[in-house]
């Protein structure tokens, strides 16, 4: 009985040996856990198809010499259907998930993938964040086994309001926003960036509306109007800011708008020609750039007749396939120790996974809608037009400091 115990445990200890290193031609299975129904489906799905074009990129050649395979899970933009899809990955063996639209699902997520990794020593996961920019998700709530590699807010506001500080046209802002936790921290860090930078401007209106509920936006269109707003700051994306330039349109309003997310399924048609020099984004990426994003971008348009717009995901896989080579593993403990504090050159630049709160910090760029031209010659969605870049925020000048107390495992 003794040598059956000591064989099966020598055999167990021999498949937790060649499991626990990266082998070459290894398959990581990550869970896109994202909304693929509803008003926000066009987003959801654009993103899944980029994990998925990516993927067949990286599995050409990474540095770990891994293969990855993506499981997209609808989550109806939904903190509880998430939790259930979470449930459903950790059924199929996934150790790894990625998620990114809506940051009321973010929260839902951190906090059942802390629980889980304490209850379950040796099944740990790693939850990469693509686009979830709420603040509090690498302060107040952060966690050892979240990364984020999107800016936040707080960081995308300080080159906004950076931006607009220099325009002197600008006197008169209205936030409309989403009611929940990203749209909340928009409105709040615009607030308090703009009384520090540019105490003269007025804030003469502010609304949140529902998430993905609102299908006529002239309401709203005629509010900002008599307020005499000149300029509208909007964290809005999908059909919440799609919908909203279409009727600011309809309803001849002319000011500037600042945004998080033009460039994203939907938005583009709805600017149309529309809106040149007047719509500005914040983003850690621009549809002009060069280098390897292009090679991706052309690479993306032509396979699908679609916009690779979530650039994050690059940046997951060199952060993963790179801590993943340096751990010799794609065990989760590992590979986030690796991933802790990681530094790599990005797609735009030295980047780096901030170890105090796992936060990327990298370059952050202010773009304008425009005619597309030879000098910027993509054009989001075939309208003709494209998102220029006019001002550039090296990573140390839009990093912002985090109360983040990260629970060590």
């Amino acid at each position: 009985m003794v040598l059956r115990k000591t064989g099966l445990a020598l055999l167990l200890g021999g498949l937790f040996s060649v499991t626990a290193f990266a082998q070459k031609g290894e398959t990581v299975k990550i869970a896109f856990i994202d909304p693929m129904s509803g008003l926000m489906a066009p987003v959801g799905s654009n993103q899944l198809k980029t994990l998925q074009y990516l993927t067949e990129e990286y599995n050409k050649s990474n540095p770990a010499g891994v293969k990855f395979e993506i499981i997209g899970m609808d989550n109806k933009l939904s903190p509880a259907e998430s939790l259930n899809q979470l449930k459903s990955a950790l059924d199929q063996g996934v150790r790894y998930i990625t998620q990114g639209d809506g940051s009321s699902v973010a929260g839902a997520l951190v906090d059942a993938v802390n629980k889980h990794n304490e209850r379950n020593p040796g099944k740990e996961i790693v939850y990469l964040n693509h686009s979830a920019v709420d603040p509090d998700l690498t302060n107040s709530k952060c966690s050892y086994w979240h990364f984020r590699f999107d800016a936040d807010t707080s960081m995308k506001m300080e080159a906004m309001t950076t931006f607009i500080k220099d325009l002197p046209d600008v006197k008169k802002i209205y936030l409309l926003n989403q009611n929940y936790a990203h749209g909340q921290q928009v409105a709040k860090y615009a607030k308090e960036t703009l009384a520090r930078k540019r105490p003269d401007i007025q804030i003469v209106g502010e609304d949140l509306h529902p998430l993905a509920q609102v299908r006529d936006f002239a309401p709203y269109i005629a509010k900002i109007k008599a307020s005499g707003a000149d300029s509208v700051i909007t964290g809005n994306w999908g059909s919440d800011l799609a919908l909203l330039v279409k009727a600011a349109n309809e309803g001849g309003y002319t000011g500037k708008f600042f945004t998080y997310y033009t460039g994203v399924s939907g938005t583009p048609t709805a600017l149309g020609q529309g809106g040149a020099g007047r719509v500005f984004q914040v983003s850690y990426a621009h549809y002009n750039m060069t280098g390897p994003m292009a090679k991706y971008r052309d690479g993306f348009k032509a396979k699908f007749n679609d916009d690779l717009y979530t650039s994050s995901m690059v940046s997951i896989f060199d952060v993963l396939t790179g801590a993943m080579a340096q751990a010799k593993s794609t065990d989760p403990v590992k590979v986030a120790a690796a991933m802790h504090g990681y530094k790599f050159k990005g797609f735009n630049g030295d980047m780096e996974m901030r170890k105090y709160d796992h936060q990327l910090q990298q370059t952050l760029f202010i773009s304008v809608w425009q005619k597309a031209d030879k000098k910027y010659p993509y054009s989001p969605e075939n309208t003709g037009m494209t998102l220029a870049p006019v001002k550039t925020f090296e990573p140390y000048v839009s990093s912002t400091p985090t109360s983040c107390q990260m629970k060590m495992p």
